[in-house]
């Protein structure tokens, strides 16, 4: 590639400040992705490699899941330092590398920044539990035990049992709403946010094009350490083992979501700024998700885009609960902005999930793209990948291994991407692999797919064009989304444009009538229906119908 070519796509980047509205990001979960050096563990070099295929599926930017310098024990969302490449990932030269590479190809990177909690081998956490009295004693949650020695309240730990563990050296508990060796930060203390906001500062500089900010909503705790309500049986929803973990027992109003957050927030927004970086932030919260996501992301100076959980859930995505998902964002989050996922390297892999076929997958994969909002993409979605069965020998989640078998734990959506069928690791590597391939995905491998024009992999491609030819798909306000049965609709607005969009969600025929007007087909080579003179549109099974008309 000639420098004057690498150069172009950039300068096109950095036109456009407002690039996040709209825009669809590449999930790479990199221990699985590719690996280059013959350890059996993807890496930064096999991201470099297949970047090109990312390029080609037109998306607008990738977002790397950790690979900081980490013990490993979650996966690298235990952090040790936050300015290093894990040698398990490669170098920072490696990651330049990611950064010039994909820049060249006019794709942005955003890096998942986990601020929460911090590995309990990191040198932050060490200094801190020396002693009561040392320069960032602080630094972390500490508490004194009650009297009769139990935690300081009733808070939970998402991975089971007490959020609290007890620490001889400082003889004090410590807060983890994660894994005993997570322990959470204290972002009462104004140092924390600084040296947080100095993290942030260090990859900024680097070259990075905005961050998504694991569990956004937990950096805050109550001060007072007041305990959580008991959460009503009817209401446990989460989409992580809602039925076996006692963490979906409480109403979590206390140990997250508290409201000084917003001004941590803000700060951090400053800093992107300059940059013209963007963030999504994740709210881990399966009650009240949306309306803290319409909270994050209010006007020009917190988070330009969060995501919550609806559509990670078990719930089937009839036309129903499609169109009550998006109504209730009109009333939480109607001055916000989503970013919309259907997979992701925490839940079932959406093929498996919610039992489709390859119809299914196609009308999903139009829908999620004319949805308003930002779209994520999970490693191997383009591909139609069900959740891989791996056996009890074979587990690496510690989630998975607390609660089998009655929940498998989330290793199923993390085996390695099948590039190609020729071999028992699918051209991830060449020995065997951290994760075993499933014998599943290799009929389903990227390059299998390329040789079917019909795969799903080349709709994606259409798709995601489709939604960039069409501004009123990216950036454009909607109506209510509203179905008629099984018929989902709504339309899309941008300067002067309108597109009607339409989804058949079942699988039998149905007719569907446009509003009076012009109207001409959109999307046929997506197989969307035809537009009749008289607006009377026959939807056959799992199909789409998009019209435009000018206004």
């Amino acid at each position: 590639m000639s420098l004057a070519v690498a150069e172009a796509p950039r300068a096109l980047i950095e036109k456009d400040p407002d690039w996040w509205r709209g825009a669809v990001i590449y999930q790479i979960y990199p221990r699985s992705f590719q690996d280059s050096n013959g350890d059996g563990v993807g890496d930064l070099g096999g991201i470099v490699r297949r970047l090109p295929y990312i390029a080609s599926l037109g998306v607008d930017a990738i977002w790397i899941s950790p690979f900081f310098t980490s013990p490993m024990k979650d996966f690298g969302y235990d952090v040790s330092n936050y300015r290093d490449v894990d040698p398990l990932f490669g170098s920072l030269a490696d990651f330049d590398r990611v950064i010039e590479t994909a820049h060249g190809l006019g794709v942005r990177v955003m890096i998942d920044l986990v601020l929460s909690h911090t590995s309990d081998e990191h040198p932050w956490f060490t200094e801190s539990r020396s002693s009561r009295r040392n320069d960032r004693a602080n630094w972390y949650v500490w508490a004194d035990p009650k009297p009769d020695g139990t935690a300081p309240n009733n808070w939970l730990s998402i991975f089971g049992g007490s959020a609290w563990q007890w620490d001889s050296r400082r003889e004090q508990y410590y807060l983890h709403n994660f894994l005993v060796s997570q322990p959470d930060l204290n972002f009462h203390e104004p140092e924390v946010q600084e040296a947080m906001l100095d993290v942030a500062r260090f990859w900024l500089d680097r070259g990075v094009d905005g961050f998504r900010l694991d569990v956004i909503n937990f950096y805050f705790h109550d001060k007072y350490l007041r305990d959580n309500p008991p959460l009503p049986p009817e209401l446990r929803n989460s989409t992580i083992a809602p039925s076996v973990n006692p963490y979906n027992h409480q109403e979590h109003l206390y140990s997250k979501n508290q409201p000084e957050n917003l001004a941590f927030l803000r700060r951090l927004r400053a800093e992107m700024e300059p940059y013209g970086a963007a963030a999504v932030g994740e709210v881990g919260d399966a009650q009240r998700g949306l309306q803290i996501m319409g909270q994050y992301t209010a006007g020009n100076d917190l988070m330009q885009m969060c995501y919550a959980f609806e559509f990670l859930a078990k719930d089937p995505p009839t036309a129903g609960r499609i169109a009550e998902v998006m109504n209730r964002v009109d009333e939480e989050a109607s001055h916000g902005w989503a970013c919309w996922a259907f997979s992701n390297h925490d839940v079932m892999r959406h093929t498996s999930r919610w039992q489709l076929g390859p119809d299914q997958n196609r009308m999903l994969a139009t829908l999620i793209m004319c949805l308003r909002g930002s779209v994520c993409l999970y490693q191997g979605e383009e591909l139609g990948l069900p959740e891989a069965d791996v056996s009890y020998e074979d587990l690496q989640d510690p989630y998975g291994i607390e609660f089998w078998p009655e929940y498998k734990g989330r290793d199923g959506c993390r085996t390695p991407m099948p590039w190609e069928p020729s071999n028992q690791y699918a051209g991830f590597t060449e020995v065997k692999p951290w994760l075993p391939v499933s014998i599943k995905h290799l009929h389903r491998s990227v390059a299998s797919q390329e040789q079917d024009g019909d795969a799903l992999l080349h709709h994606y491609r259409r798709v995601i064009s489709l939604r960039h030819e069409h501004f009123a798909l990216m950036k454009g306000e909607h109506s209510a989304v509203r179905h008629l049965g099984d018929v989902l609709y709504f339309s899309r607005e941008h300067d002067g444009v309108q597109i009607y969009c339409a989804f058949n969600v079942s699988g039998e025929p149905a007719l569907f009538d446009l509003p009076e007007g012009r109207w001409r087909q959109v999307g046929s080579e997506l197989d969307t229906a035809e537009v009749p003179e008289d607006g009377k549109v026959r939807l056959g099974p799992w199909q789409v119908c998009l019209a435009e008309r000018q206004l």
